[in-house]
């Protein structure tokens, strides 16, 4: 037996066995594996991850457990430790639907609309393996200036990946951004990276989240998140938007809603995002 294995074999309170690594995402290695009393589950683990990864994780899982929302794949056990690990339970995967689609939709509204104390979070938390500041403040525009798109142009322009006239742009843009942000929302409850491959459908048919990066701020980030690399069809913005209305105009903050999150490829992947990133801050301001 290794390490893990015996890790999490304390931490369940049974024997269990890992088996081999499946897919499962670009940051962890992640295993399925089996308690002596027949029970699967699933465990990640990474060796050089940052420091209580995967407490915030099982604790962005937990804020999104909301009655009437999304299903959330249970914390077993979870380690920051050495080995640190989290163990979930099991989803059996099934088939998507149109009828899925329009779930989707109505239960992130559902998570939307349950809302958020502030803008911002009771501790800072990771967007893959970057630290996000959530450190409240009042107004949204703030937020997303202070928390996010400042910080974020300035990881990647240390890293190496941003053109100085796209550092400069995204300044400009943030200078912008209280009239460009729409009206004011109250705190929407976040899952704060919701790309497709962070949805699941289990075998009756339900949708389920995994992979949160969790924070209160505008609903219409979630959103643009979603359109960014594809993966969900209109069934599910229609479905969202008759449960929960958007503001007048949310399709021209689409563009802006998605500078962050291509930052954040930008910081995590290099310049092969910089284009994208480029035309959406273009939408706004000149980039030259």
């Amino acid at each position: 037996m290794t390490a893990l294995d015996d890790a999490v074999s304390v931490a369940l309170g049974e024997r269990v066995t890992l088996g081999s690594s499946i897919s499962g995402g670009s940051i962890n290695r992640v295993h399925m594996a089996s308690t002596a009393s027949g029970e699967r589950i699933v465990v990640k683990t990474n060796a050089s991850g940052p420091a209580g990864m995967f407490g915030l994780e099982a604790h962005g899982l937990d804020w999104l457990r909301v009655p009437g929302a999304l299903r959330v794949p249970r914390v077993l056990a979870v380690s920051d430790g050495e080995p640190a690990f989290i163990a979930l339970e099991y989803i059996a995967s099934g088939s998507r639907s149109s009828a899925t689609d329009a779930t989707v939709g109505r239960r992130i509204a559902a998570l939307h609309r349950s809302g958020a104390p502030s803008f911002g979070l009771d501790r800072d938390n990771l967007l893959a393996t970057i630290v996000q500041s959530n450190a409240k403040l009042a107004t949204w525009h703030d937020f997303l200036v202070e928390r996010r798109l400042l910080p974020f142009a300035k990881l990647a322009a240390d890293a190496g990946h941003l053109p100085i006239s796209l550092q400069r742009a995204v300044g400009h843009l943030a200078n912008l951004c209280a009239d460009l942000v729409g009206p004011h929302e109250p705190p929407a409850r976040l899952h704060g990276d919701l790309w497709s491959g962070n949805l699941l459908v289990d075998d009756a048919g339900e949708p389920v989240l995994i992979d949160p990066a969790v924070y209160g701020g505008h609903r219409e980030m979630d959103l643009a998140m979603m359109r960014l690399f594809g993966g969900f069809n209109p069934t599910v913005f229609d479905a969202y938007h008759e449960a929960f209305a958007l503001a007048d105009g949310h399709d021209d903050r689409v563009a802006l809603n998605q500078v962050v999150p291509l930052l954040a490829h930008v910081i995590l992947f290099g310049g092969a995002y910089v284009p994208q990133l480029t035309a959406a801050v273009g939408r706004y301001v000149p980039v030259r």
